[in-house]
């Protein structure tokens, strides 16, 4: 199993460390554009193996495509990332430009790849990574979805004063701050829904502070987070490569699904080892109905700034 990683920065070396860590894969490609960037990331993560037990070979490049022929997954966290005050959004300018060139490269050498979007807006690079290569819908998978609902699961477990592995819970919708829909009517504490130990008041609080869970941390840091990014897309990629029919949130294009077309946003999905092998469409309320409708709307806003 190769697995690329295209973006050598903080999310993406995070990405890189824990698939090694893991040890499933027999080779991590880190690729980047700044001169020696990648290869001293992974020097420098390679020297970790003995002290960490892993055997996983992690190879840097800089720009050269070629090091990353026949991967099996390829993950871009290319981009610019975000600044305090900055949304999601207004990173499409810059962003585009750079994930249409990279899924374009990543294809010429590797066309059977599976391909995790990290990149923001994530959903509209999803969208974008799928109108520019025209790959099976299966094969092009954005992060979103996985990465939203680890802060939601934090958040309940913050509030129920619980140990995060009683917690479950998930966040479908889109990316963004005001787009992503945690399911708190949803959410279990050992398949006890959180509403049994939760005030209304402080369920709305753990849906809020999910939503905002990436704007606390870029102005906490100054940038974007990276090691629950890194960790989120690991356990994807791991779910593919293992063929684990793990069900994650992920954004995929939908073909009716849910009462959308066109677009791709976080939806429920089995991840095994041919990428997206089943939509789930869970039962929503008419309020969470609502609420992915509206979300909908505000993806195809920023798909609409697209140049295909």
């Amino acid at each position: 199993m190769k697995v690329t990683v295209v973006g050598a920065g903080a999310v993406g070396a995070s990405c890189a460390e824990y698939i090694a860590m893991k040890n499933f894969a027999s080779e991590v490609v880190v690729l980047d554009i700044k001169e020696g960037y990648a290869e001293g990331k992974a020097m420098d993560l390679m020297q970790t193996a003995s002290l960490m037990g892993f055997d996983t070979k992690i190879t840097g490049s800089t720009n050269d495509y070629g090091k990353t022929a026949n991967s099996d997954v390829a993950v871009i966290t290319s981009g610019i990332p975000r600044k305090p005050g900055m949304t999601r959004e207004e990173l499409i300018g810059i962003n585009a430009g750079i994930v249409k060139t990279v899924a374009t490269n990543l294809l010429e050498h590797s066309p059977n790849a599976t391909i995790i979007v990290v990149s923001n807006p994530m959903d509209t690079m999803t969208y974008l990574v799928h109108k520019a290569t025209g790959l099976p819908k299966n094969k092009i998978i954005g992060m979103g979805g996985a990465l939203d609902s680890a802060r939601f699961k934090y958040r309940l477990a913050e509030a129920l004063g619980a140990p995060i592995s009683d917690v479950d819970g998930m966040v479908i919708g889109g990316h963004s701050d005001v787009g992503m829909v945690p399911l708190i009517g949803h959410a279990t504490r050992n398949s006890v829904k959180v509403s049994e130990f939760l005030s209304e008041e402080k369920m709305e609080w753990v849906v809020e502070e999910t939503k905002v869970g990436g704007a606390t941390l870029t102005k906490l840091l100054g940038t974007s987070a990276w090691y629950a990014p890194g960790a989120a897309v690991s356990s994807m990629v791991q779910a593919i490569a293992c063929d684990q029919k793990k069900m994650f949130p992920c954004s995929t294009m939908l073909d009716g699904e849910y009462g959308l077309s066109d677009i791709c946003i976080g939806v429920p999905v089995i991840l095994g080892k041919d990428g997206i092998e089943q939509i789930v469409e869970i039962e929503l309320s008419d309020a969470e109905k609502a609420k992915m409708q509206e979300s909908a709307e505000g993806v195809k806003k920023t798909n609409g700034l697209l140049q295909v």
